[in-house]
């Protein structure tokens, strides 16, 4: 039994950034069987030849094309489904993948079939190569349990999970900026077991585009319909919800650049 790596793109992201990630990934100790990669909407003519061009040069590559923009939730269930294998790897279309992730990552859930998900930490860099911030994540299952209240317990792009798994819970669903962190509330919530690798996997590109996605009015109202459902699914109390929305509301409602310093200065490690 192999393994499918699932990748989402749009019309806006650069096929440079494309380029390297799909690179990233057939360059791996362990290659995948596939990668589904979901054409969400219309592209530009330089991502469809770009797409052309990897698909030439790796026929593992299949690709689903909606007529329009669905969203990353809607892209990503699908993709899902479209999967051949058990085992599903994330990959974001701008980052780079470090070399052993997928050998590592598979290795640990064929010896850990408890576990429906696996992460690890990312390394952040910018468009001019600097890395600076690695982004730890929780481990054990009493640690996961407790962040997942208040954060994301696993970065997305990083994951490994069983298609089986994510199925029985419903799959993505369409919840704008947080599909993910919806979707491990429900994988917990069901019982099931999710864990972080202690370990770099991921190199993630980001920019002060992604500060700015992660604040205003629209981005906290997402996380009161999620605190909402994560109540309902037993995950979360009242107090606790309040603890949340104090610690989500001080990094949504600050400026943009304020917003990058916390980050950095609060919620990143050095290298």
């Amino acid at each position: 039994m192999g393994f499918s790596v699932l990748m989402s793109v749009y019309r806006n992201e650069k096929e440079e950034y494309l380029q390297t990630a799909i690179e990233s990934v057939f360059s791996q100790t362990l290659v995948p069987d596939e990668l589904v990669l979901i054409q969400d909407g219309p592209l530009t003519e330089a991502l469809n030849s770009t797409i052309e061009r990897l698909k030439q040069k790796y026929p593992q590559i299949i690709t689903f094309q909606f007529t329009e923009n669905v969203k990353l939730g809607r892209a990503l269930a699908k993709g899902v489904e479209l999967c051949s294998n058990e085992l599903i790897a994330r990959m974001d279309t701008d980052d780079i993948a470090v070399k052993d992730r997928f050998e590592l990552q598979y290795h640990y859930m064929k010896a850990h079939r408890e576990i429906a998900a696996c992460g690890g930490w990312i390394r952040e860099f910018n468009d001019t190569g600097n890395y600076s911030k690695i982004k730890k994540m929780p481990q054990t299952e009493a640690d996961i349990r407790k962040y997942i209240r208040y954060r994301n317990p696993l970065n997305h792009m990083t994951v490994m999970f069983r298609k089986s798994v994510i199925l029985s819970v419903g799959n993505y669903r369409h919840f704008p900026l947080l599909e993910d962190y919806e979707l491990w509330c429900r994988v917990l919530a069901d019982g099931n077991k999710i864990t972080n690798l202690p370990q770099v996997l991921v190199n993630m590109r980001t920019s002060d585009k992604m500060y700015d996605r992660r604040g205003g009015k629209n981005y906290l109202k997402q996380y009161q319909k999620l605190w909402k459902e994560q109540r309902e699914l037993g995950l979360l109390s009242w107090p606790e919800t309040v603890m949340a929305f104090l610690l989500i509301a001080s990094m949504t409602l600050q400026p943009s650049a304020i917003r990058k310093l916390m980050y950095h200065k609060v919620l990143r490690d050095k290298r």
